[in-house]
């Protein structure tokens, strides 16, 4: 299945926002790229190879970001349990999906949710 140029340009651009943070790392636990900080996952950025629909999972603890994210078309709780977290999935590939600079927005408030006070203060001074 071919990836939508779209959907693979903000998912580059919000992988590329992802790794960006204060002490972010790429790992690839299940085959599966996800940004991590402090060895905790912040987002899942699934994968780009066209083998499953485009998407990341962000954890929303605003309940307002939580509630907005969960309006964008196909967005759903992320499974395994996550979504009673607050972990939301977002389709990149849908008519009318979020822009990339509001998926990097919710990937900022799912990083800050777990990463380290002077991580945050370093990403404050910027």
């Amino acid at each position: 299945m071919a990836v939508p140029r779209n959907a693979l340009k903000k998912w580059e651009k919000v992988r590329e926002f992802a790794l960006g943070l204060p002490g972010a790392a790429e790992d690839f636990p299940w085959g599966e790229t996800v940004a991590k900080v402090n060895g905790k996952v912040f987002v899942f950025l699934g994968v780009s190879d066209g083998s499953h629909p485009m998407g990341v999972t962000v954890n929303l603890k605003d309940a307002e970001a939580h509630a907005h994210a969960l309006t964008s078309p196909g967005a759903e709780p992320a499974g395994y349990g996550l979504g009673r977290a607050g972990w939301v999935r977002v389709p990149l590939a849908e008519q009318g999906a979020p822009a990339a600079e509001l998926l990097c927005d919710w990937v900022e408030e799912s990083y800050r949710a777990i990463a380290p006070k002077r991580l945050m203060a370093e990403l404050d001074g910027r």
